[in-house]
């Protein structure tokens, strides 16, 4: 554990993808952070800014390179894996060099002013800080919706996750090295990081407006980050469908008995709406338990090559 009495060195990482149209004005703020902090003896000489560029397509990188002194340090993917690849990248490139790292988007949305309440919290004995958003009028009624719902799902499922909580956070050089021991390659860090057990703490901010370049995150890809995060904790899916089969069983055992009973009572039974619909209804159940079971699956698949997660290509 970090010496708590002395100012740490902090590395604040920042994830980038197509990013370059906000980039200069997202290190004015935290350059002017991260100094300000430097003058009131928060942090220490050696904190710095980390960027993480997972192979964008526009000039994130070059915007990057020409930002880099000391204070500033980039790290160029070979690939583009996916911002939670992304944010390991970063933490994996920082291990041993800082005593606490915070992770915020490029887009500044998260309020970036909450850091020196983050690093108090830090200081008084949270390994794990994370920032909450206090409301969400600034998304769209679907997102919004659809947001909540997730995270019903989630605690429904077993999930222990934190309500509006995404990937803004602080966390110390011991959880932040624990965290790099978990291996898996269907990342969830929501899911993760409650469960390294250290002291957690919550920090509640408001959410901006993005003031350059679009959301990286369209419900397609909302939808599969979903799917990902479920799938990477809990199995109840699967039971769910055990359970429904075992549902569909009972039923067919009554409507057995009830045909015949009807049979030997002599009465005619037509039955062919009834019947076209049992068998489309019974064969989209079936579908659906297949791409769930098909789901995890895949997600064995993936995980059993044991492929790197990612590559580092560059740094500055």
């Amino acid at each position: 554990m970090a010496d708590r009495d002395n100012a740490p060195v902090l590395c604040i990482i920042v994830p980038c993808y197509i990013e370059a149209p906000v980039l200069a004005d997202t290190n004015r703020a935290l350059k002017g952070i991260l100094r300000s902090m430097k003058e009131r003896g928060e942090v220490a000489g050696g904190s710095h800014i980390l960027y993480v560029d997972d192979r964008s397509t526009d000039s994130t990188w070059d915007v990057i390179c020409s930002l880099a002194d000391d204070e500033v340090k980039g790290v160029r993917l070979s690939r583009n894996c996916g911002h939670q690849c992304a944010l390991l990248a970063g933490m994996e490139h920082s291990r041993g060099k800082c005593d606490v790292c915070v992770t915020i988007d490029a887009d500044l949305q998260d309020d970036a002013g909450v850091m020196p309440e983050m690093l108090a919290s830090y200081l008084s004995g949270a390994d794990v800080v994370l920032g909450v958003r206090e409301e969400r009028r600034s998304d769209s009624w679907l997102k919004r919706t659809t947001a909540q719902a997730f995270y019903r799902v989630m605690r429904a499922l077993g999930v222990d996750c934190v309500y509006n909580h995404a990937d803004y956070r602080l966390l110390s050089a011991r959880a932040m090295s624990d965290l790099l021991e978990y291996d898996e390659r269907n990342l969830f860090l929501r899911g993760i990081v409650p469960c390294l057990g250290y002291r957690q703490d919550t920090i509640p901010y408001r959410r901006g407006e993005r003031k350059a370049g679009e959301s990286k995150y369209p419900f397609r890809k909302m939808l599969d980050f979903a799917v990902d995060g479920i799938t990477s904790f809990s199995v109840r899916p699967v039971r769910m469908l055990f359970l429904l089969g075992a549902l569909f069983m009972a039923v067919a055992l009554g409507m057995g008995v009830y045909t015949l009973v009807r049979h030997f009572g002599g009465e005619t039974i037509e039955g062919w709406t009834s019947l076209m619909l049992s068998i489309w209804f019974c064969t989209g159940i079936l579908l659906i338990g297949m791409g769930i079971t098909g789901e995890y699956i895949g997600k064995i698949y993936i995980e059993v090559k044991r492929r790197p997660r990612y590559k580092i290509a560059e740094t500055i």
